[in-house]
């Protein structure tokens, strides 16, 4: 059985490489948030520990320059001897750099201790101490908001979400149909949820050009409803109806194992808990379709607790049953006879 290469993995993630693109690292930094947010938290967690540190120490590198210039730091300037001397510095209580960077931090988090703070001696420290605050609430207004979003992003919330790992072709309803099996995990609904489905495979068109991963709509419904609008109160079997419009037409046991092609499956769906819109993927090569296959039944009613129970260790089980061995193609042709 050959298998085709596949574009998008089991758990969602897209199987491609980007390369040779010009100026990438500008066009990233051109979108610094979401650039951030899609980084792993590692990553996140180092850049907002460095974001403050530096710009502590840059600013306490300002404070010092301003008092290093004004004589804070003389033999008779330092705080010890400023009443005595009757000196009055850019800020009180400042002996070094290090004074300097405990000021920064308690400008910057507005922590005021009280023991150190500005005076009117230097208007320049006036400055810098308002463009600080400025700067710190701006900081920490985006920190905060890039990891609200970064806790809430749509990659977090599509894990509670379960595809079978088959997709099965059996007969419904006197039809072939293409089915695969999914269900939510969590206890809080989702709501507008919507399924979609595309088959990549590679098209040759009328003049002769030859399309890498070419997609068709594989239209998809949940027993007589669209799934537009999915309820997944529990686990349910999605179906694509092969019928005369459907690419699968022609496709038959004896095609499917020779055949290079990808099914992908596209759910999307916000969150009933949080309001947040999410989308998880999954797809399924010929090699995961099973052929006159059918999904077992994982639901049952359990009269103990008087509710319905969902057995998720039978998630993926199917069993065999009578198919035609042929395309629907070639069964409508016979029926037809």
């Amino acid at each position: 059985m050959t298998t085709k290469k596949r574009c998008v993995h089991k758990n969602g993630s897209c199987n491609v490489i980007l390369s040779h693109i010009k100026r990438r690292r500008l066009k990233f930094l051109g979108d610094i948030f979401t650039t951030l947010v899609e980084t792993n938290w590692s990553w996140a967690l180092f850049i907002f520990s460095m974001s403050f540190v530096l710009s502590w120490m840059g600013f306490a590198l300002l404070y010092w320059l301003i008092c290093y210039t004004h004589g804070d730091f003389e033999e008779f300037h330092l705080p010890p001897d400023q009443e005595q001397f009757k000196w009055t510095p850019c800020v009180y209580n400042l002996y070094d750099f290090r004074s300097c960077f405990l000021f920064s931090i308690e400008t910057q988090t507005t922590i005021g201790y009280g023991v150190r703070t500005t005076t009117e001696e230097c208007p320049e420290a006036i400055f810098l101490m308002c463009l600080q605050s400025i700067f710190g609430v701006i900081a920490q207004a985006f920190m905060v908001g890039m990891a609200f979003v970064k806790m809430a992003h749509k990659g977090n919330s599509s894990t509670t979400f379960l595809f079978s790992k088959f997709a099965v072709i059996s007969q419904r309803e006197g039809a072939l149909c293409l089915m695969f099996r999914v269900a939510d995990i969590r206890k809080s609904r989702i709501t507008n949820a919507s399924i979609r489905m595309r088959l990549m495979r590679t098209h040759t068109s009328k003049e002769g050009e030859k399309l890498a991963e070419f997609q068709e709509e594989l239209p998809a419904q949940i027993d007589e409803c669209t799934p537009s609008d999915v309820f997944l109160m529990w686990p349910t079997v999605v179906i694509h109806r092969i019928d005369s419009a459907s690419p699968l037409y022609h496709l038959s046991p004896a095609t499917l194992m020779h055949d290079h092609f990808e099914i992908v499956v596209l759910l999307e769906a916000t969150i009933e808990s949080t309001g947040l819109f999410t989308q998880t993927r999954t797809s399924y090569l010929n090699s995961e379709i099973l052929w006159g296959h059918r999904f077992d039944s994982i639901t049952f009613y359990n009269r103990e607790f008087q509710c319905y129970d969902v057995d998720y260790s039978r998630f993926n089980e199917t069993f065999e049953v009578e198919t035609p061995l042929c395309s629907a193609q070639e069964i409508d042709e016979f029926l037809s006879l």
